[in-house]
């Protein structure tokens, strides 16, 4: 498609946000103290020690002001980079689509790189789940990052975007005999999540005839302090394999070394996570596997922590860490047993790239509310719904003087009352045909679209380096639907 019309914006004179400030408290005002409990006393001590050690070297946070590659100018136009939003909606599709800043992400995953200089054989593990765009996964690729995947499909399409396999991570506590056996031929890392596991991956290993490198996935009982559905390594989650079992597992490998290599150990802590002593602590308790584990004769080289960093949802200006943050919590701990340390980031790199771009169907009272009706809804971006998440709001286009700025519900046409982008929002009243984004919405929310109500999945576009604007993604149809059912 043809180039969109350039502006020149310097993002540092983006105006302050005075309005669209959510009513309930912001999470990350007031954060608990997160806990860890390790459930043996010898890894108590040991956990201790280390854990002294590495206080003395506590991460830095950077005072850095919040930044974001969608910018409101002095104009009061939303801009992505320095293409003005309201220029690609002219020019797209008339229906609710997903726009990226492809600059952003590459600038996200430099932050990576940079804080993982001086950590040899390092891997990126981009979470596949967190957004499964080709054209995305290609240009994470081409950045160096690797994959981290939990499905067959997710395998099959980090292959065909070009992933090297030996920098691919297959992740489950559910994966089934056909998906392991691809995994085994092509040569990627399996971590371990359960008994009939280690037993399917060892058929798949059989099969394949190709020994499968192996990371134990160890539940570290440690709680993120995020929602519980992204949750991932308290005590009653689904995931990972109890400590106390460790030495049965570590038994079953040994009885089978034709099929398994014991590489690493690997755990997973959650998402949106904001506080960086978790990974410090989830750290200093997986090493104390690790050396119990090369104590019995392993070669154990990785060290997988799995968990992502949250971001600042609320456009706040709250100062959450940054991967360098992140990384210096483990890096002295890392080289000390000279592991190659993996992670797993997927919001960090993709959710502050997007926005799903709307328009304003009308605007309704019932007499106690006031609703902003726009064409996108839960079926496009389901996050607000399922976890009642906070994503900012902003109209993409300047409004009159005297436009009236009440509090509203913005929600969408889907027959459900669970249907809404966001609550309470200070917003000035839109007219009819009005844009209205939803901001971060590059993880979690194309990937878990869906096509309730018969809305089809949109549109995605991506804007490039030059300010040009590319389709990354056909929208679907209805007659993409009705193929489904063609020659039944």
């Amino acid at each position: 498609m043809a180039a969109t019309t350039h502006h020149h914006l310097s993002h540092a004179s983006s105006l302050p946000k005075t309005l669209n400030h959510p009513l309930k408290q912001n999470p990350f005002s007031q954060l608990p103290v997160l806990s860890l409990r390790a459930s043996k006393n010898l890894f108590r001590r040991q956990s201790l020690s280390l854990r002294a050690v590495l206080s003395q070297n506590p991460a830095k946070t950077l005072n850095a002001t919040f930044q974001h590659c969608f910018t409101k100018s002095p104009d009061g136009f939303l801009y992505c980079e320095d293409t003005k939003v309201q220029d690609i909606m002219e020019k797209v599709e008339k229906r609710p689509f997903y726009l990226y800043s492809k600059p952003q992400i590459t600038r996200n995953v430099e932050a990576y790189k940079e804080a993982l200089e001086g950590l040899k054989n390092s891997i990126i593990g981009y979470a596949i789940k967190a957004n499964n765009n080709l054209k995305i996964l290609q240009h994470l690729r081409k950045l160096g990052c690797g994959a981290v995947l939990v499905s067959g499909n997710e395998l099959k399409l980090a292959l065909h975007a070009g992933f090297d396999p030996t920098k691919c991570i297959f992740n489950g506590n559910g994966k089934i005999l056909e998906d392991l056996i691809l995994a085994a031929q092509e040569g990627v890392f399996v971590n371990v999540d359960s008994e009939f596991d280690l037993e399917n991956i060892v058929t798949a290993a059989k099969v394949a005839g190709r020994k499968v490198n192996v990371l134990l996935r160890i539940n570290p009982d440690v709680d993120p302090q995020v929602h519980p559905y992204v949750a991932t390594g308290n005590k009653n989650s689904k995931f990972g394999i109890r400590n106390e079992k460790l030495q049965w597992f570590l038994d079953a490998v040994k009885a089978h070394p034709n099929e398994l290599k014991l590489v690493g150990a690997h755990c997973h802590l959650g998402s949106t996570i904001t506080k960086v002593d978790i990974f410090r602590d989830a750290a200093v308790l997986m090493v104390n596997y690790i050396d119990e584990i090369r104590a019995q004769g392993f070669e154990v080289d990785y060290l997988n922590i799995g968990g992502g960093l949250g971001i600042d949802y609320y456009h706040s200006g709250a100062v959450l860490p940054t991967p360098r943050d992140l990384i210096d919590t483990v890096r002295e701990l890392v080289l000390s047993r000279n592991l190659n340390l993996v992670i797993e980031p997927g919001r960090s790199l993709i959710a502050n790239t997007c926005c799903l771009v709307n328009r304003v169907t009308g605007v309704k009272t019932n007499g106690t509310k006031n609703f902003i009706v726009i064409d996108g809804s839960m079926a496009e971006l389901i996050r607000p719904s399922l976890y009642d998440a906070y994503q900012h709001i902003e109209l993409v286009s300047p409004t009159p003087p005297d436009a009236e700025v009440s509090t509203f519900d913005v929600v969408g046409p889907v027959c459900e009352s669970a249907d809404f982008l966001g609550k309470e929002r200070e917003l000035p009243t839109p007219a009819k045909g009005t844009g209205l984004v939803v901001h971060d919405a590059g993880a979690y929310c194309m990937s878990m679209a869906s096509t309730y109500n018969l809305k089809m999945r949109p549109p995605e576009y991506w804007v490039e380096e030059d300010g040009s604007v590319t389709r990354i993604r056909h929208g679907e149809t209805f007659e993409d639907h009705i193929r489904f059912f063609e020659g039944l």
